[in-house]
Order: structure tokens, then C-alpha cells, then sequence
């Protein structure tokens, strides 16, 4: 295993520099640089896995591509609908942001519980009681509907294979961990790195699921939503 290091990482930019600074040197932002730590391999090791995932593409003839294929699966919420386009795309990742406290997570409780075929709801903040109580307030208690209390990446990709869930919210990707980084939750190297992932999985995933949609929610401001979709609080 690779040596770990300690880093001073950009929260805007992502550049990364061996001492604190008042300004980034990458992109100019002021008090933008926090403490990080990472192993100089490992981030092409994973890199390199998840683009493994996903298929390699083929050339078609422009005029045989189906431009319905990946019509907007609408998500029972009109004004959700609305800001999204007319829906879901299949295979896509949307993320979902707001400030701490304005719903997020109640909204896509209602968006799971409205889902066609299995859901699944990854909270790796709140407990699985603490849901059930809110889905118990919104009506949203549905047999389709599938509740994990887990922070880890692996654990909860091995949970999406064995359920094949339509639609998945994560909540937050901001508290998901994968462990072959060598970073803090939380930390920029382990939401891009997390998040990269998810979408390579939602691709691989879509051209067999033809119909399905997942959704992922980060910590204080953004939630994605798709065929996968996250959330977030950044």
C-alpha cells in the first residue's frame, strides 16, 4: 500500500499543495484550503477500476441511435418534474442541492416511495429509525421501498446488485467512504472519488435496466437524482 501523505487540498478547485496558504494558487480562492491526506497511487488505482466498469462504446450510424431511449421517466412530483426536464433520464445522475434543513431528504423520500418497481434509500447519516419516522409522517411507507444504514461504497454496491433497485437515493455522498482511498470522509478526494464511481455504475448498469432510475444525496447542499441520484449539503 502506498504511503500516505498530508496534503493541502482547494475545496473549489481541487488543487492540491505540501503547505497551507491563505490563497489558492490554482484558482485564486481565499481560504479555500483544508487538511487532507493521500497515497499517490491510489487515486489512478481507482481511477482505473472504475472505468473498467463501463463498457467500451461502439460507433452507430447517427441515424440509428433511438432518440426515445432515454425519454424523462416523470417522478409523480409535478414541480420536481418541472425543474428536471420532465423527469428522471434513465442512466443519469442528478445532484440535488440546498442548504441544511429545506427538505431535501424529505423530498426524495416522497420521490422513493412514488417509484415504480424496488427503491432503495442509502442513509449513511441518520439511522434507519430516525427515516422510518419521517416516512412514517409522509405517508411514504411503501413494500418497495428499501432502507440501508451504511457508509460504505463496497457495502452499498453490493447492495444495489442484490436488490437491483429502479431508483436509488444516497444520503449523503458527503459521509460515503470508499476505503481503497486514502482520505477522510468527506474530504475532496473521497466525494469525487465516491462520486465517480456511482456514475460509472449507473452507466454500466443502464443500457440492462433500460427502464430504471437512481438518485444519490452528499452532505449539506446537494442531492443527486437519476437513475441514480445523490445528495449533497455542499
Amino acid at each position: 500500500m502506498a504511503k500516505l501523505r498530508l496534503v493541502h487540498r482547494c475545496t473549489e478547485c481541487g488543487g492540491s499543495f505540501p503547505k497551507w496558504s491563505g490563497k489558492c494558487l490554482a484558482c485564486g480562492a481565499w481560504n479555500s484550503l483544508v487538511e487532507d491526506v493521500e497515497g499517490p497511487e491510489e487515486s489512478f488505482v481507482t481511477l482505473a477500476a472504475g472505468l473498467a466498469l463501463v463498457p467500451p462504446g461502439e460507433a452507430t450510424p447517427i441515424g440509428d441511435v433511438n432518440p426515445n431511449e432515454s425519454d424523462p421517466v416523470p417522478t409523480g412530483i409535478g414541480e420536481l418534474d418541472r425543474v428536471l426536464g420532465g423527469g428522471l433520464v434513465p442512466g443519469s445522475v442528478t445532484l440535488l442541492g440546498g442548504e441544511p434543513g429545506i427538505g431535501k431528504s424529505t423530498l426524495l423520500l416522497q420521490l422513493l416511495a412514488g417509484a415504480t418497481g424496488p427503491s432503495l434509500y442509502v442513509t449513511a447519516e441518520e439511522s434507519a429509525q430516525q427515516v422510518r419516522l419521517r416516512a412514517d409522517r409522509l405517508g411514504a411507507i411503501s413494500p418497495e421501498l428499501w432502507l440501508l444504514p451504511e457508509m460504505s461504497l463496497p457495502n452499498i454496491i453490493a447492495a444495489i446488485d442484490k436488490i437491483s433497485p429502479s431508483l436509488v437515493v444516497i444520503d449523503s455522498i458527503q459521509t460515503v467512504v470508499d476505503p481503497e482511498l486514502g482520505s477522510s470522509p468527506g474530504s475532496v478526494v473521497q466525494v469525487r472519488g465516491c462520486a465517480h464511481r456511482l456514475v460509472q455504475e449507473a452507466k454500466r448498469r443502464w443500457p440492462h435496466w433500460c427502464s430504471r432510475c437512481k438518485s444519490v444525496v452528499p452532505h449539506r447542499s446537494s442531492h443527486w437524482c437519476s437513475w441514480f441520484s445523490c445528495c449533497s449539503h455542499y
